[in-house]
């Protein structure tokens, strides 16, 4: 009498094509999820940027921000940026992987935002800068400070 089934190197055969498969997927899957990090902040970078500039426009002075949360509900009306953007201020409140730490000069005249991934090589590459200018800039090494002379984002 026979029976019918998968024999132990069959099912063998099997789990090591689906390791094969996975060894050469997952990579892939983890820097799409980097890269979709790092071109969500340039947006929510640009996103700070025209708030700053709005804020400053709207203010009578005209002079930035004191700091992120006063471009959100219930200091400005109708808000500049999202809440859990503003929030984003340290490693353990991030938002889309990176959280954002803004300086403003003392006259007021001048801001600038540096965005740092939450886990260098995990949730981002890049650590990305943005001033008055607009322009914004990037480094590739971990804990570089970006500035106003670093490289422009390529895209």
């Amino acid at each position: 009498m026979k029976t019918k089934g998968f024999t132990l190197v069959e099912i063998m055969i099997v789990v090591g094509v689906i390791a094969l498969l996975a060894t050469m997927t997952i990579p892939q899957m983890m820097r799409s999820r980097l890269n979709a990090n790092e071109v969500a902040t340039i947006g929510n970078m640009r996103a700070l940027y025209h708030g700053c500039i709005a804020y400053n426009s709207m203010s009578n002075p005209h002079v930035y921000p004191d700091n992120l949360t006063d471009l959100t509900a219930p200091v400005s009306t109708p808000p500049y940026i999202n809440q859990a953007i503003a929030s984003a201020t340290s490693a353990a409140t991030v938002y889309q992987g990176y959280y954002f730490a803004y300086t403003v000069a003392a006259d007021k005249q001048s801001f600038g935002i540096i965005a740092w991934p939450a886990s260098f090589g995990r949730t981002g590459t890049k650590n990305f800068f943005v001033g008055a200018t607009g322009r914004v800039t990037y480094t590739s090494t971990d804990g570089e400070e970006p500035d106003a002379n670093s490289p422009p984002i390529e895209y």
